[in-house]
């Protein structure tokens, strides 16, 4: 256990009377003070001390965070930290396992009230499960609360009862839900904005403590994620800030700059760029939708967001029913797909550190299935493909994008997506797992479904023969080359490299591997 600081630097006993009893809110994926029901319930209940405990992967299981993520998650808490100290509520930092860490921080505090929000993977539900129980058993009350999603994914269900697997009708519940619900107005919390107060404590040592979390790079490594702090300002003001910004520059907009038409535009700033602050609970996707639904925003532009965050919800929907959402195929007949997988490089690269994964060394699992000459063939492409150096101009502007900035319009997204998966072959978990170290929006949900969306192995897929032409797809959405020009400046020049692939062949022979797919599936039904 690796305290921040230590418990044995930390003494409580001054705080236990009985008019200054401690409550206790564990931050997790909810990092801030507005609607935050798990926080209001405290501030209910006590005297409030925040605690935020970085999970041990060894320990509980749980996925390692992504460089990119890190980055986010070291700067957000530096914000909450600061907001909390307003109301004079400490953030006790901790490194490792729950299970054990937060009874024995609630027994040292005397608290006996615990309240925070839920999460919805499989493993983390166990956890808090089990945290839940421990804490019931030395006399604590603990109290669980919403918050993440527009509802959540339990209480929405088709006509028999069971899960929804299509987006369509999905969203047509979803929406149905929110307009009946009585839920209230978002707000600091259900209680007065003064009724938050805290023991006082703590405060300078937590807040210093967060650089002893480790989430930033080594400062030999320093050089990524180097472009982030130009371009984001992680925390609970930034994200408000976002907002407004979005909903007060729409009317402004022209109908073909606006949200429903510009989104699809990389080079217009027609998105919202709230994607990492609702990824971090830095404001609630209710709040986002209250604001949004009452905005000034054209319909069109309201219904075309409103649609994304409920695309947001339905991803947490399938990732609910479909735990192994990021290592397994959804469509399993994509099992015999003969996609370039190897284990060791998608085991090995991000596990190593803070190093430059663009050029992972070649593997001797993938070599040994290829054979030495097409296994090297194999990396080329996926070190050319993180790296943005493929010859494809909008596929190496979004790879560029991402790299120098952790984040990636998602018209590119999806461009690069079906390049990797269809036009290189490569298996899309590598790609998953890219954006899953690169991106600072990198979402458990999301980044899954919507690479098995892009693959055609998932839910409601794209369907597998719908290729994106990187080429046909910059002429319609980057007309005169504005965002190629802008992260890939050498295009058309002796110093841009070669296509690593040709489009129209390995189009084919992506469409021919797929018919041999569905040739096989009915051959066994069962798939």
């Amino acid at each position: 256990m690796n305290f921040i600081p230590s418990l044995d630097e930390i003494r409580f006993a001054r705080y236990t009377e009985p008019q200054n009893e401690i409550s206790i809110v564990w931050f997790r994926d909810d990092l801030r003070l507005t609607d935050n029901e798990a926080l209001a319930a405290a501030a209910e209940h006590g005297k409030v001390l925040g605690i935020y405990i970085l999970e041990t992967p060894s320990l509980t299981g749980v996925r390692p965070l992504g460089g990119a993520s890190k980055w986010w998650l070291h700067n957000s808490l530096k914000s909450l930290a600061t907001q909390l100290s307003k109301y004079n509520i400490p953030l006790l930092l901790a490194h490792g396992d729950p299970r054990t860490l937060l009874p024995q921080i609630t027994r040292e505090a005397k608290a006996k009230y615990v309240s925070w929000s839920r999460r919805y993977s499989q493993r983390q539900r166990s956890i808090d499960e089990e945290v839940k129980t421990a804490l019931r058993a030395q006399d604590a009350e603990a109290h669980s609360f919403d918050g993440h999603l527009l509802f959540e994914p339990w209480k929405i269900s088709t006509n028999q009862g069971g899960a929804y697997k299509i987006f369509t009708p999905f969203s047509k519940k979803l929406k149905a839900l929110i307009e009946e619900s009585n839920e209230r107005q978002p707000g600091i919390s259900s209680n007065a904005q003064a009724a938050l107060c805290g023991p006082g404590a703590l405060l300078e040592r937590s807040h210093a403590g967060i650089d002893g979390l480790g989430l930033l790079p080594s400062p030999s490594a320093a050089h990524w994620p180097g472009g982030l702090e130009k371009v984001w300002a992680p925390g609970e003001d930034g994200a408000l800030k976002k907002l407004e910004q979005f909903i007060e520059s729409r009317p402004a907009m022209s109908p073909q700059e606006g949200y429903a038409a510009g989104r699809d535009f990389p080079s217009l700033s027609a998105t919202s760029g709230l994607s990492a602050h609702l990824r971090f609970g830095e404001v609630s996707p209710r709040y986002v939708w209250n604001a949004v639904s009452l905005s000034p925003m054209s319909p069109e532009d309201r219904r075309s967001f409103l649609n994304e965050l409920m695309w947001r919800d339905f991803a947490w929907h399938r990732l609910y029913y479909r735990p192994d959402l990021a290592t397994v195929n959804v469509r399993r007949e994509f099992d015999m797909f003969d996609w370039l997988w190897d284990s060791e490089d998608s085991a090995s690269w991000y596990a190593e550190g803070y190093f430059d994964p663009r050029h992972s060394p070649l593997s001797r699992n993938v070599e040994k299935r290829l054979g030495a000459e097409e296994a090297s063939n194999f990396h080329m492409s996926l070190q050319a493909w993180r790296s943005g150096k493929t010859g494809i101009p909008l596929v190496d502007a979004g790879m560029r994008e991402l790299w120098e900035t952790g984040h990636m319009h998602n018209r590119i997204r999806m461009v690069v997506a079906s390049f990797l998966t269809k036009n290189l072959g490569i298996h899309w978990r590598h790609g998953e797992e890219w954006f899953w170290e690169t991106l600072v929006d990198a979402d458990p949900a999301s980044n899954a479904f919507n690479w098995q969306w892009a693959a055609g192995s998932g839910d409601d897929a794209s369907p597998y023969f719908r290729i994106f032409n990187p080429i046909s797809q910059a002429k319609r959405y980057d007309p005169v080359n504005a965002y190629i020009k802008s992260w890939v400046p050498e295009v058309g020049s002796a110093h841009y490299p070669k296509p690593i692939v040709d489009l129209k062949e390995s189009r084919n022979a992506a469409l021919e591997a797929y018919d041999e797919v569905k040739a096989l599936r009915n051959q066994h039904k069962n798939f």
